[in-house]
């Protein structure tokens, strides 16, 4: 099985300092959809580890998360791709909990979920602890510069050998000619 897995927030759709609170302002990122729609045309599962501690502010409720990730599904879906699923930390940084990245507890969620190691499964994100949570697990972080990602670079400290993409698209293309 050839899995991935993608921060959600910078990676799929535009961030925001303030978070992204409804699904009016989850904006996909030029490219990132049709990205997704070509891993899963070649047969990769696709799954997102995001931190959504807006939760635990009280910035929004459960509810319109769903809503926020039912409107990715739907643009993924329209795009011609599947996101199998999404794994989010609800919690806040001084809340101490394990799933919150750069804590490895989303990425072992996966693991447990897919029944597998995620050694060299490449994982996608756009700030240093997304990175650091898939080093942890042994899973292969990429960089892209969208994002925080032209932040993350300049600050470094990245873990050893990741490679930097401008972006998503980029990426992908990156895994499927490797693939080939």
């Amino acid at each position: 099985m050839k899995l991935i897995i993608l921060d959600r927030d910078g990676v799929i759709n535009f961030g925001s300092a303030q978070f992204i609170k409804t699904p009016e302002e989850w904006k996909p990122i030029p490219g990132s959809l049709e990205a997704i729609a070509r891993l899963t045309r070649e047969g990769w599962r696709v799954v997102v580890a995001t931190n959504q501690s807006g939760l635990a502010r009280g910035l929004f409720e459960m509810a319109t998360l769903n809503a926020i990730h039912a409107k990715m599904h739907k643009a993924v879906a329209q795009a011609g791709g599947r996101i199998e699923a999404v794994f989010y930390c609800p919690h806040s940084a001084d809340m101490d909990c394990g799933c919150r990245k750069p804590k490895p507890g989303l990425f072992d969620e996966i693991a447990a979920r897919y029944g597998r190691d995620l050694q060299d499964v490449p994982a996608v994100g756009d700030s240093l602890r997304d990175l650091l949570a898939a080093a942890s697990v042994g899973a292969r972080p990429l960089l892209v510069k969208t994002g925080k990602g032209e932040k993350t670079l300049v600050a470094g400290g990245l873990p050893e050998n990741t490679p930097v993409f401008a972006d998503l698209s980029e990426a992908v293309e990156y895994l499927l000619s490797a693939a080939a």
